[in-house]
Protein backbone atom coordinates (compact mmCIF):
# COMPACT_ATOMS: atom_id res chain seq x y z
CA UNK A 1 0.00 0.00 0.00
CA UNK A 2 1.60 3.17 -0.88
CA UNK A 3 2.27 5.90 2.24
CA UNK A 4 2.26 9.48 2.43
CA UNK A 5 5.32 11.39 4.47
CA UNK A 6 3.67 13.24 7.35
CA UNK A 7 6.64 15.68 7.53
CA UNK A 8 4.11 17.72 4.69
CA UNK A 9 1.43 17.52 7.41
CA UNK A 10 3.18 19.14 10.12
CA UNK A 11 4.62 22.84 10.57
CA UNK A 12 7.65 21.00 11.80
CA UNK A 13 7.89 19.60 8.62
CA UNK A 14 8.98 16.53 10.15
CA UNK A 15 7.93 13.06 10.29
CA UNK A 16 8.13 9.75 8.65
CA UNK A 17 5.34 7.60 6.81
CA UNK A 18 1.91 6.87 7.30
CA UNK A 19 0.69 3.42 6.08
CA UNK A 20 -3.01 5.27 5.29
CA UNK A 21 -4.09 8.72 4.74
CA UNK A 22 -7.89 9.23 5.11
CA UNK A 23 -9.11 12.83 4.35
CA UNK A 24 -12.15 13.38 6.50
CA UNK A 25 -14.65 16.64 5.66
CA UNK A 26 -17.16 16.53 7.82
CA UNK A 27 -17.64 15.21 11.68
CA UNK A 28 -19.04 12.30 9.99
CA UNK A 29 -16.27 11.29 7.92
CA UNK A 30 -14.54 11.47 11.24
CA UNK A 31 -16.31 9.13 12.93
CA UNK A 32 -16.73 6.94 10.32
CA UNK A 33 -13.37 6.57 9.12
CA UNK A 34 -11.99 5.80 12.93
CA UNK A 35 -15.05 3.39 13.68
CA UNK A 36 -13.40 1.40 10.43
CA UNK A 37 -9.54 1.69 11.61
CA UNK A 38 -10.80 0.25 15.14
CA UNK A 39 -12.68 -2.57 13.64
CA UNK A 40 -9.86 -3.76 11.17
CA UNK A 41 -7.64 -3.29 14.82
CA UNK A 42 -5.43 -0.75 12.45
CA UNK A 43 -3.58 1.78 15.02
CA UNK A 44 -5.15 4.99 14.23
CA UNK A 45 -3.88 8.83 14.38
CA UNK A 46 -5.95 11.94 14.43
CA UNK A 47 -4.31 14.34 12.87
CA UNK A 48 -5.39 18.34 12.40
CA UNK A 49 -3.13 21.01 11.51
CA UNK A 50 0.41 19.36 12.42
CA UNK A 51 1.05 22.79 14.55
CA UNK A 52 1.59 21.02 17.95
CA UNK A 53 3.23 17.60 16.91
CA UNK A 54 6.48 15.82 16.70
CA UNK A 55 6.24 12.76 14.83
CA UNK A 56 8.58 9.66 14.82
CA UNK A 57 11.05 9.39 11.90
CA UNK A 58 9.48 6.04 11.53
CA UNK A 59 5.95 7.53 10.91
CA UNK A 60 2.62 5.99 11.62
CA UNK A 61 2.05 1.99 10.97
CA UNK A 62 -1.81 2.41 10.59
CA UNK A 63 -3.71 5.25 9.24
CA UNK A 64 -4.07 8.66 9.90
CA UNK A 65 -7.29 10.15 10.06
CA UNK A 66 -6.68 13.82 8.76
CA UNK A 67 -9.56 16.20 9.97
CA UNK A 68 -10.76 18.60 7.44
CA UNK A 69 -14.10 19.14 8.43
CA UNK A 70 -15.09 22.69 8.03
CA UNK A 71 -18.45 24.82 8.72
CA UNK A 72 -18.88 27.79 11.56
CA UNK A 73 -22.67 29.14 13.05
CA UNK A 74 -22.71 31.91 14.99
CA UNK A 75 -26.31 32.65 16.90
CA UNK A 76 -26.92 35.97 18.94
CA UNK A 77 -28.26 34.61 22.89
CA UNK A 78 -30.58 37.09 24.83
CA UNK A 79 -28.03 38.24 26.78
CA UNK A 80 -26.34 39.85 24.15
CA UNK A 81 -23.00 37.52 23.96
CA UNK A 82 -22.88 35.27 20.69
CA UNK A 83 -22.30 31.39 20.69
CA UNK A 84 -19.94 30.53 18.00
CA UNK A 85 -19.77 26.97 17.02
CA UNK A 86 -16.84 26.15 14.87
CA UNK A 87 -16.20 22.24 13.47
CA UNK A 88 -13.08 20.53 14.52
CA UNK A 89 -11.42 21.18 11.33
CA UNK A 90 -11.40 24.76 10.69
CA UNK A 91 -7.80 26.67 10.62
CA UNK A 92 -8.42 28.39 13.67
CA UNK A 93 -6.56 31.64 12.59
CA UNK A 94 -9.57 32.11 10.25
CA UNK A 95 -11.88 31.53 12.61
CA UNK A 96 -9.99 34.39 15.07
CA UNK A 97 -9.81 36.42 11.56
CA UNK A 98 -13.24 36.24 10.93
CA UNK A 99 -14.70 37.18 14.46
CA UNK A 100 -12.95 40.09 14.66
CA UNK A 101 -13.87 40.91 10.64
CA UNK A 102 -17.55 40.40 12.25
CA UNK A 103 -17.31 43.02 14.71
CA UNK A 104 -16.99 40.30 17.64
CA UNK A 105 -13.91 40.59 21.05
CA UNK A 106 -13.11 37.83 22.75
CA UNK A 107 -10.98 35.74 20.65
CA UNK A 108 -8.12 38.01 19.40
CA UNK A 109 -5.68 37.27 21.64
CA UNK A 110 -5.35 34.55 20.18
CA UNK A 111 -4.31 35.31 16.86
CA UNK A 112 -1.79 33.91 14.57
CA UNK A 113 -1.66 30.76 16.45
CA UNK A 114 -1.56 27.69 14.22
CA UNK A 115 -3.32 24.46 13.63
CA UNK A 116 -7.27 23.46 13.60
CA UNK A 117 -9.90 24.25 15.81
CA UNK A 118 -10.32 20.44 17.26
CA UNK A 119 -6.81 20.97 18.68
CA UNK A 120 -7.99 24.37 21.40
CA UNK A 121 -9.28 22.49 23.81
CA UNK A 122 -6.74 19.62 23.57
CA UNK A 123 -4.48 21.67 24.79
CA UNK A 124 -6.46 24.74 26.48
CA UNK A 125 -4.31 27.18 24.00
CA UNK A 126 -3.44 30.70 25.12
CA UNK A 127 -1.64 33.57 24.62
CA UNK A 128 -0.76 37.34 25.33
CA UNK A 129 -3.40 36.64 28.49
CA UNK A 130 -6.17 34.45 27.34
CA UNK A 131 -7.11 31.31 27.10
CA UNK A 132 -9.69 28.94 25.64
CA UNK A 133 -10.80 27.91 29.12
CA UNK A 134 -11.97 31.64 29.56
CA UNK A 135 -14.41 31.28 26.29
CA UNK A 136 -15.21 27.42 25.74
CA UNK A 137 -18.74 26.31 26.11
CA UNK A 138 -18.69 22.66 25.45
CA UNK A 139 -17.28 20.29 22.68
CA UNK A 140 -18.79 17.02 20.85
CA UNK A 141 -16.60 14.18 21.15
CA UNK A 142 -16.49 10.95 19.47
CA UNK A 143 -15.84 8.15 22.33
CA UNK A 144 -13.91 5.56 20.64
CA UNK A 145 -14.62 3.06 23.47
CA UNK A 146 -18.66 3.58 23.48
CA UNK A 147 -18.57 4.13 19.82
CA UNK A 148 -21.24 7.02 20.39
CA UNK A 149 -20.72 10.79 19.66
CA UNK A 150 -21.52 13.11 22.89
CA UNK A 151 -22.65 16.32 22.11
CA UNK A 152 -22.21 19.59 24.22
CA UNK A 153 -20.25 17.89 26.63
CA UNK A 154 -19.85 20.99 29.27
CA UNK A 155 -15.94 22.34 29.36
CA UNK A 156 -16.26 21.81 33.06
CA UNK A 157 -15.56 18.12 32.31
CA UNK A 158 -12.55 18.89 30.27
CA UNK A 159 -9.99 19.42 33.33
CA UNK A 160 -8.80 23.00 31.93
CA UNK A 161 -5.76 23.84 32.97
CA UNK A 162 -2.40 25.63 32.07
CA UNK A 163 -1.58 24.30 28.41
CA UNK A 164 -3.60 20.80 29.25
CA UNK A 165 -6.71 19.04 29.53
CA UNK A 166 -8.18 15.40 30.50
CA UNK A 167 -8.16 15.17 26.68
CA UNK A 168 -4.58 15.58 26.18
CA UNK A 169 -2.92 12.63 25.54
CA UNK A 170 -5.91 10.61 25.19
CA UNK A 171 -6.90 9.03 21.83
CA UNK A 172 -10.17 7.18 22.88
CA UNK A 173 -12.04 11.02 22.73
CA UNK A 174 -12.12 13.14 19.88
CA UNK A 175 -12.92 16.51 18.98
CA UNK A 176 -15.52 16.98 16.19
CA UNK A 177 -16.68 20.60 17.11
CA UNK A 178 -16.54 23.29 19.90
CA UNK A 179 -18.69 26.14 21.10
CA UNK A 180 -17.27 29.47 22.43
CA UNK A 181 -19.29 31.95 23.87
CA UNK A 182 -17.67 35.79 22.79
CA UNK A 183 -19.00 38.96 24.86
CA UNK A 184 -20.91 39.83 21.68
CA UNK A 185 -18.83 43.52 21.27
CA UNK A 186 -16.43 44.68 19.16
CA UNK A 187 -14.33 45.26 22.21
CA UNK A 188 -11.29 43.20 23.07
CA UNK A 189 -10.87 40.42 25.96
CA UNK A 190 -9.31 42.88 28.61
CA UNK A 191 -5.63 43.55 27.76
CA UNK A 192 -3.17 41.87 30.66
CA UNK A 193 -0.24 40.49 29.05
CA UNK A 194 2.35 43.36 29.92
CA UNK A 195 4.05 43.50 26.33
CA UNK A 196 0.74 43.87 24.90
CA UNK A 197 -0.37 46.33 26.92
CA UNK A 198 2.84 48.26 26.69
CA UNK A 199 2.29 48.24 22.61
CA UNK A 200 -1.09 48.90 22.68
CA UNK A 201 -0.38 51.67 25.18
CA UNK A 202 -2.97 50.73 27.30
CA UNK A 203 -2.83 49.92 31.65
CA UNK A 204 -3.63 46.02 31.93
CA UNK A 205 -7.51 45.36 31.80
CA UNK A 206 -8.26 47.64 29.68
CA UNK A 207 -9.51 47.14 26.98
CA UNK A 208 -9.66 48.45 22.70
CA UNK A 209 -11.24 47.61 19.72
CA UNK A 210 -10.67 43.57 18.49
CA UNK A 211 -9.34 44.73 15.57
CA UNK A 212 -6.44 46.80 16.91
CA UNK A 213 -5.37 44.25 19.54
CA UNK A 214 -5.65 41.44 16.64
CA UNK A 215 -2.79 44.01 14.50
CA UNK A 216 -0.66 43.84 17.52
CA UNK A 217 -0.60 40.58 18.57
CA UNK A 218 0.47 39.17 15.07
CA UNK A 219 3.39 41.97 15.25
CA UNK A 220 4.40 40.54 18.38
CA UNK A 221 4.12 36.81 17.22
CA UNK A 222 6.22 37.88 13.72
CA UNK A 223 8.68 39.15 15.26
CA UNK A 224 9.34 36.25 17.60
CA UNK A 225 8.45 33.81 14.51
CA UNK A 226 5.60 32.81 15.83
CA UNK A 227 3.35 32.96 12.67
CA UNK A 228 3.77 30.75 9.88
CA UNK A 229 5.59 31.16 7.12
CA UNK A 230 7.49 28.92 4.52
CA UNK A 231 10.23 31.10 3.80
CA UNK A 232 11.20 31.72 7.44
CA UNK A 233 12.77 28.76 9.35
CA UNK A 234 12.47 30.12 12.31
CA UNK A 235 8.66 28.90 11.58
CA UNK A 236 9.38 25.61 10.74
CA UNK A 237 8.57 24.85 14.56
CA UNK A 238 5.54 23.37 16.82
CA UNK A 239 5.28 26.64 18.55
CA UNK A 240 7.05 27.22 22.24
CA UNK A 241 8.58 23.30 22.61
CA UNK A 242 8.15 23.94 26.50
CA UNK A 243 5.91 24.96 29.08
CA UNK A 244 6.51 27.20 31.61
CA UNK A 245 7.49 24.87 34.76
CA UNK A 246 5.49 25.31 38.17
CA UNK A 247 6.94 24.85 40.92
CA UNK A 248 6.87 25.07 45.05
CA UNK A 249 8.27 29.06 45.72
CA UNK A 250 11.42 27.45 47.42
CA UNK A 251 12.04 25.98 44.76
CA UNK A 252 11.87 28.82 41.99
CA UNK A 253 15.78 30.10 41.51
CA UNK A 254 17.53 33.03 42.99
CA UNK A 255 16.42 36.09 40.97
CA UNK A 256 14.34 34.29 38.24
CA UNK A 257 10.94 35.97 37.84
CA UNK A 258 7.79 34.38 38.51
CA UNK A 259 3.91 34.61 38.72
CA UNK A 260 1.99 33.11 41.27
CA UNK A 261 0.19 29.93 40.22
CA UNK A 262 -2.33 29.02 42.93
CA UNK A 263 0.11 27.51 46.06
CA UNK A 264 2.97 27.39 43.81
CA UNK A 265 4.73 29.86 40.97
CA UNK A 266 5.12 29.73 37.65
CA UNK A 267 8.94 30.29 35.68
CA UNK A 268 9.35 31.65 32.17
CA UNK A 269 10.63 28.46 30.37
CA UNK A 270 12.38 30.77 28.38
CA UNK A 271 14.83 32.28 31.02
CA UNK A 272 15.79 29.48 32.38
CA UNK A 273 16.72 28.48 28.96
CA UNK A 274 18.83 31.58 27.78
CA UNK A 275 20.16 31.88 32.04
CA UNK A 276 21.15 28.02 30.92
CA UNK A 277 23.96 29.27 28.37
CA UNK A 278 21.18 28.65 25.09
CA UNK A 279 21.13 31.44 23.29
CA UNK A 280 19.06 32.32 20.26
CA UNK A 281 19.94 30.10 17.25
CA UNK A 282 21.83 27.19 19.43
CA UNK A 283 21.97 24.68 17.03
CA UNK A 284 21.50 21.15 17.46
CA UNK A 285 23.05 18.51 15.11
CA UNK A 286 24.79 19.31 12.06
CA UNK A 287 22.61 22.75 12.01
CA UNK A 288 19.93 21.01 10.53
CA UNK A 289 17.59 21.79 13.86
CA UNK A 290 18.40 24.74 16.41
CA UNK A 291 16.46 27.19 18.58
CA UNK A 292 15.01 30.26 16.76
CA UNK A 293 16.77 33.14 15.77
CA UNK A 294 14.04 35.15 17.38
CA UNK A 295 12.80 33.30 20.66
CA UNK A 296 14.63 30.47 22.72
CA UNK A 297 11.75 28.69 23.29
CA UNK A 298 10.89 27.27 19.99
CA UNK A 299 13.04 24.60 18.68
CA UNK A 300 13.24 24.67 14.63
CA UNK A 301 13.87 22.81 11.64
CA UNK A 302 16.78 24.40 9.37
CA UNK A 303 16.06 21.80 6.38
CA UNK A 304 17.50 18.30 5.87
CA UNK A 305 16.78 17.07 9.95
CA UNK A 306 14.77 14.92 11.31
CA UNK A 307 12.86 14.35 14.43
CA UNK A 308 15.87 12.30 15.97
CA UNK A 309 17.83 15.63 15.61
CA UNK A 310 15.40 17.94 17.13
CA UNK A 311 14.74 15.55 20.42
CA UNK A 312 18.91 15.55 20.36
CA UNK A 313 18.38 19.42 20.76
CA UNK A 314 15.37 18.84 23.35
CA UNK A 315 16.98 16.68 25.30
CA UNK A 316 20.36 18.92 25.31
CA UNK A 317 17.99 22.47 26.32
CA UNK A 318 16.11 20.48 28.85
CA UNK A 319 18.94 18.57 30.65
CA UNK A 320 21.08 21.94 30.54
CA UNK A 321 17.74 23.78 32.42
CA UNK A 322 17.88 20.50 35.18
CA UNK A 323 21.62 20.63 35.92
CA UNK A 324 21.37 24.65 36.20
CA UNK A 325 18.58 25.27 38.27
CA UNK A 326 17.50 21.84 39.22
CA UNK A 327 13.82 22.52 37.78
CA UNK A 328 12.69 20.04 34.61
CA UNK A 329 11.22 21.18 31.92
CA UNK A 330 7.89 19.53 30.32
CA UNK A 331 7.38 18.93 26.13
CA UNK A 332 4.62 21.24 25.15
CA UNK A 333 3.79 19.05 21.75
CA UNK A 334 2.38 16.05 21.52
CA UNK A 335 5.12 13.63 20.51
CA UNK A 336 3.69 10.38 18.28
CA UNK A 337 6.12 6.95 18.22
CA UNK A 338 8.57 9.23 20.10
CA UNK A 339 9.54 10.42 23.50
CA UNK A 340 12.20 13.10 25.29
Amino acid sequence: MSTTELASFTTLRLGGPARRLVEASTADAVVEAIRAADAAGEPVLVLGGGSNLVVDDAGWPGTVVHVASTGVRTERRPDGSVLLTVEAGEDWDTVVAATVADGLGGLECLSGIPGRTGATPVQNVGAYGVEIAELLVDVDLYDRRAGTVREHVPAAELGLAYRTSTLKGRDDAVVLRVRFALPGDGDSAPIRYAELATTLGVEPGGRVPAAVARDAVLALRRGKGMVLDAADHDTWSAGSFFTNPIVAEADAPPGAPRWPAGERVKLPAAWLIQHAGFARGHAGPGGRVALSSKHVLALTHRGGGSAADLLVLAREVRDGVRSTFGVDLAPEPVLVGCRL
